[in-house]
């Protein structure tokens, strides 16, 4: 196949030839949000139908979930939308955030950790020992449990990373080993009682009973977000690439006013904003920002889109993966202190039971995918949400625990159905 070019001049380089025909015929590609910003309110329905067409429905599937539960379970039962409910889901639900904020993160590398359930019960066997047996300030108990839980996460990412060992046989084994270990350190007795008025115990069992600090943090939010997208926007636009229009900024700010002014309400209508709540939030703002906005976060995304382009651009697949896992192991730590002081003690129990199974499905029904290369912290506070208030709302009927168990399940199949469909709906419209 050969290419014509007009006669080269004295300086050797081809003269370019003038085409009006083929220019003419030509298709320039547009970015689909400059579409947006160009069309008004018929560009936003332009581009939702053409995310739903490419098999991109984002949180979606969990909002319109999370809205029929509480329909369901409001018609069943007055007081499942009641105040004093409303706290208790938001507290009880932590823990197991916690924990399925670290699963997010190894989700995004295409893995998985089975061993998060007993590192949490692991985390919360060290602080009852130290701090009760043993006399040791809570405070130092408290940061020895989450080193613990970040350096054993470390451990199983050497053996993957490194060693080249399957993940899921790793972390099958360190959930065998580290349930033993927490049965080690709890002894023969099996329960060690912890001080609801210590560091632990205030955890979940304290309230901001102020109705300003509520309204404060509520307030907070909204101006952080309104000031950090406005600034990101006049950042983009100045360097030439596709933002948001004030118009959307302002709509998107005044949901989220919405949203969390009508939390501040609700919570100050019963004991008042949980300090567990907020801590969770704060988590998922930081761990957010890490996974959008640092280049660490980016490996992380890149890790999961494909491990051998990765490599061939220099990212050092190995530390990141290893990074990632002790960051799983810290936040299952974070979780089980919690979880403990939910119970205001460390127990046999502590880790086992349906918690990782929990943790995983909490992650994914948020909308993580389990492909690897797609997902955001958030999901872990949407599939906790969902999964929390199924579980209070059969408990409000009555309803035994395998019923529970059963429709939990079908939940989360449902969820890696529809992640599977739309995995393949992207692949057909190329983006995936």
């Amino acid at each position: 196949m050969s290419i014509d070019k007009a006669p080269a001049p004295a300086g050797g380089t081809p003269a370019p030839v003038d085409a009006p025909a083929a220019a003419a015929g030509a298709v320039t590609a547009v970015d689909p949000r400059l579409l947006v910003r160009e069309q008004g309110f018929g560009g936003y329905i332009s581009e939702f139908k053409r995310k739903i067409r490419a098999g991109d429905l984002g949180s979606i599937p969990v909002i319109v979930g999370l809205i029929i539960i509480c329909v369901v379970f409001q018609s069943l039962n007055s007081a499942f939308l009641s105040a004093g409910n409303l706290s208790d889901i938001s507290v009880a639900m932590v823990g197991t955030g916690m924990i399925a904020v670290g699963i997010v993160f190894v989700l995004l590398l295409g893995e998985i950790d089975l061993s998060v359930g007993s590192v949490s019960g692991v985390a919360g066997a060290i602080v009852a020992v130290m701090s009760v047996t043993h006399g040791v300030n809570e405070w130092l108990a408290v940061l020895a449990a989450i080193v613990s839980g970040a350096v054993i996460g470390a451990v199983h990412g050497f053996f993957f990373a490194r060693i080249g060992a399957p993940a899921f046989a790793v972390t099958l084994a360190g959930l065998l080993f580290w349930l033993g270990f927490m049965l080690q350190l709890l002894g023969d007795n099996g329960t060690i009682n912890i001080d609801r008025d210590g560091v632990v115990g205030k955890m979940t069992s304290y309230y901001f009973s102020d109705v300003a600090v509520a309204y404060g943090v509520a307030l907070a939010a909204v101006v952080v977000y309104f000031a950090t997208s406005f600034f990101e926007n006049r950042r983009r636009d100045a360097a030439g690439v596709p933002s948001r229009p004030l118009s959307e900024t302002v709509a998107r700010t005044v949901v989220l006013a919405i949203v969390a002014f009508a939390a501040a309400f609700t919570f100050n209508q019963s004991k008042g904003l949980p300090l567990a709540l907020l801590i969770f939030l704060i988590v998922l703002v930081a761990t957010d920002f890490v996974l959008r906005r640092t280049t660490y976060g980016r490996k992380i995304f890149a890790l999961g889109g494909s491990v051998e382009a990765s490599r061939r651009a220099g990212i050092n697949v190995t530390m990141v993966r290893i990074s990632v896992y002790s960051i799983a192991g810290g936040f299952a730590a974070i979780g089980g202190l919690f979880l403990a002081s939910k119970v205001a003690a460390a127990n046999q129990g502590a880790g086992t039971g349906d918690l990782l199974m929990n943790a995983i499905a909490a992650a994914v029904i948020g909308g993580t995918s389990l492909f690897g290369g797609r997902g955001r912290t958030w999901n872990a506070l949407l599939g906790v949400m969902v999964i929390t208030s199924i579980q209070y709302g059969l408990a409000l009927e009555g309803i035994a625990t395998p019923v529970v168990y059963m429709i939990t399940g079908g939940v989360l199949l449902l969820t890696v159905v529809i992640d599977s469909i739309t995995r393949q709906t992207q692949k057909t419209a190329g983006r995936a």
